[in-house]
């Protein structure tokens, strides 16, 4: 860090959250509810509890900050909630539908149920335009582009009253020039309108996924373009000397011209800094594979990173869209504090993925919400404390939280309270639980070679559980754990993704002078944005992957190469690589089978300086002058109330040994220790949990 502070901003569904870092490794929280209507709102009320915790007006803060940096969720709530711009679609004479027939069936889980309906149309059909002309699959020519056809569809455009434009032309990626010149056309005739083209949104091969992904970003931009232009606007007005970055789904950061113009990237662009923290955090332990469970007031978002290596998602169904760029590998449910409790048809009782969210709020808030939710539950079973205050600005009512419980499940359901409220903590674990089996098992990796960060205000009541039922031994909270994505946002790099498509037979005897061509040109384009962006050639660093098949398969496989030049050698490297991840995956390999190339992907990183974590002083003294109360909880299946000792963690030093059955309170986080674990601080300020000797 070169400046006083340095700044994340992570704008959640119920709050959002504020990290400060200064230059002398302290670092703050700060909690604002979220204002979906205008983010600068929020924004304006989080810096305003940092003007008033320094003592300084507002402008000080932020000319004194390095960075300021952005996570939100804007482009995600708008594909959530279809609340995008009106969008067209140019595309190949006789491809307007592929769209709609999406390669001929369903997403996973679906694909035999006939009931499911069909996917909502971003450009519905008399929004997509048929255009003559065509590519072939080696970039020559067939039939010239026919600009009449552009032109005539272009006044139904103009009647509509369509914002945005995508055009995706068969084998584009191939020979830009039929896609280039109808951008120019319509750039022509229709300004002020977003256009973008397939072969810049997403180079590679797969016409589907190229067409969809690019009406998702003519979809969003121009609602991002709002927000990002609001934000940039906000932070100059203040004085802000660096513009403000945002988090990108890739993992990196970026600026808002970029964010501009690829709101695709911006998807994930909250939870998907969670792995960063994550790794960051567990550096100090020595630890590299991990599994981040981030659980707000709204949802409950997993990642995972193996080997120091985030998992990134290509080419999926994303909202029933299928999206190819890049994006970190989130797994959200509906299953954060706010979840609802409800007793369905068949007299079952099911947690989510309905939301109290922020307003009104689980009936414990007090703002006018009935319904039962896991932060009722999480009260009622004596994890939180009564009439205790979240996010400075709700104070809990454990009464209301009863009577939600008792109404509308113990009641109807014949059981306890105790029971009914039990119950719902069980259900939601099982449901998170259930999302850690999909981001590890379903891909090849086994959740007991990872430990688990835990992240988000209401994750540490839940979290040994999470573990049991997992097998994993090990956990780690940091005391900055419900800020964790503000947190990896102030940590994370600048990053640039660039696609290709390079199709080709590889072994050691290849020709290589064609895919190093690729290679090199892909890089440069990226060290020479970040040479722009103020970086270093010390500060750049490249990462390649390839995505290869064996002849014959549709299914490819990711694999990181070796930087520089290729060669007989490194193409061998690149192949054991590829057998041993479809191994991973499939639990077999074909190593007498042929291999093929089809994409390739470079990422050009700009290093940046990271803020120090906190040393705490030592443990002085026995742990009992931290506890600060007991009280009765129910912490398992014996439904008996346990008196539980409660201890306030600021008053730890490094090295305090807790054992369970306890809770430990945190500012913004509470955690709960079951009999049979034990919690460590250390002097990073993260407890790190693991089984009782």
């Amino acid at each position: 860090m070169n400046n006083d502070f340095r700044i994340g901003v992570d704008a959640g569904g119920t709050f959002t959250d504020f990290v400060l870092a200064e230059k002398t490794g302290d670092i703050h929280l700060f909690k604002a509810p979220s204002t979906p209507e205008d983010g600068t709102l929020a924004i304006a009320n989080g810096l305003q509890q940092i003007a008033n915790k320094f003592n300084r007006p507002i402008e000080d803060i932020i000319q004194a900050c390095d960075l300021c940096i952005n996570g939100t969720t804007v482009a995600l709530n708008a594909l959530i909630q279809m609340t995008g711009v009106k969008v067209g679609l140019l595309c190949t004479k006789g491809h307007e539908d592929s769209i709609e027939i999406r390669l001929g069936h369903k997403e996973e889980g679906h694909r035999y149920d006939a009931s499911y309906p069909p996917a909502p149309q971003i450009a519905t059909r008399d929004r997509r335009f048929p255009i003559r002309g065509r590519i072939l699959a080696d970039g020559t020519e067939h039939e010239p582009l026919n600009e009449q056809d552009i032109l005539d569809a272009i006044e139904v455009l103009k009647q509509q009253d369509v914002q945005a434009v995508a055009i995706s032309f068969v084998w584009s990626i191939r020979n830009t020039q039929h896609e280039q010149r109808a951008k120019e056309l319509i750039e022509q005739h229709m300004p002020g309108v977003f256009v973008c083209c397939g072969s810049e949104v997403y180079p590679q091969i797969k016409e589907y996924t190229r067409t969809s992904t690019t009406l998702v970003n003519a979809y969003l931009s121009p609602v991002m373009a709002s927000y990002v232009h609001k934000i940039d606007d906000y932070f100059k007005a203040l004085g802000a000397e660096q513009p403000v970055r945002y988090f990108q789904s890739n993992g990196g950061l970026a600026i808002g011209n970029i964010m501009r113009e690829r709101a695709v990237n911006a998807i994930n662009s909250g939870p998907a800094s969670a792995p960063q923290a994550g790794l960051y955090i567990a550096s100090a332990f020595g630890i590299d594979n991990i599994i981040t469970v981030d659980m707000g007031g709204t949802s409950f978002d997993i990642t995972m990173a193996k080997s120091g290596r985030t998992s990134l998602n290509r080419d999926i169904d994303f909202l029933r869209n299928r999206i190819g760029v890049p994006m970190i590998h989130v797994e959200t449910l509906g299953a954060g504090g706010g979840s609802i409790g409800h007793v369905n048809n068949f007299g079952m009782l099911e947690v989510g993925p309905q939301s109290a969210g922020a307003t009104p709020g689980p009936a414990s808030y007090g703002k006018g919400g009935e319904l039962p939710t896991v932060t009722d539950a999480n009260l009622v079973l004596g994890y939180l404390e009564p009439d205790a205050v979240l996010g400075g600005c709700v104070t809990l009512d454990k009464d209301k939280a009863l009577q939600a419980v008792q109404k509308h499940i113990a009641d109807p359901l014949k059981i306890d309270l105790a029971h009914a409220a039990f119950g719902i903590s069980a259900i939601v674990n099982q449901n998170m639980a259930n999302g850690i089996r999909r981001i590890t098992i379903e891909k090849g990796y086994d959740p007991r070679d990872f430990a688990l960060i835990c992240a988000g205000g209401a994750a540490g009541m839940h979290i040994v559980d999470l573990a049991e039922e997992m097998g994993i031994g090990t956990i780690l909270i940091p005391k900055i754990a419900s800020c964790l994505c503000a947190f990896g946002q102030i940590i994370s790099d600048i990053k640039y993704n660039y696609l290709a498509t390079q199709m080709m037979i590889i072994a050691p005897d290849s020709e290589l002078q064609s895919l190093n061509a690729t290679l090199h040109e892909l890089e440069s384009l990226g060290v020479q944005k970040l040479l722009e962006d103020g970086f270093v050639e010390d500060d750049i660093i490249i990462e390649r992957t390839m995505e290869m098949r064996y002849v014959g398969q549709v299914h490819e496989c990711n694999v990181l190469i070796p930087n520089g030049k290729l060669d007989a050698d490194s193409v061998q490297t690149i192949l054991e690589a590829f057998h041993h991840r479809h191994k991973e995956l499939y639990t077999y390999d074909e190593r007498d089978n042929k291999v093929e190339l089809v994409n390739i992907e470079v990422a050009v990183i700009g290093k940046i300086s990271k803020p120090k974590l906190p040393e705490l002083a030592k443990q002085q003294g026995d742990i009992s002058q931290a506890q600060v109360g007991s009280r009765e909880m129910i912490m398992d299946q014996e439904y008996e109330w346990i008196d539980t000792p409660i201890y306030n963690g600021e008053e730890f030093g490094a090295g305090a040994l807790i054992a369970g059955p306890a809770l430990i309170q945190e500012p913004t986080t509470t955690i709960v220790i079951k009999k049979g674990w034990q919690a460590e601080l250390h002097e990073t300020g993260t407890y790190k949990l693991t089984k009782a000797a």
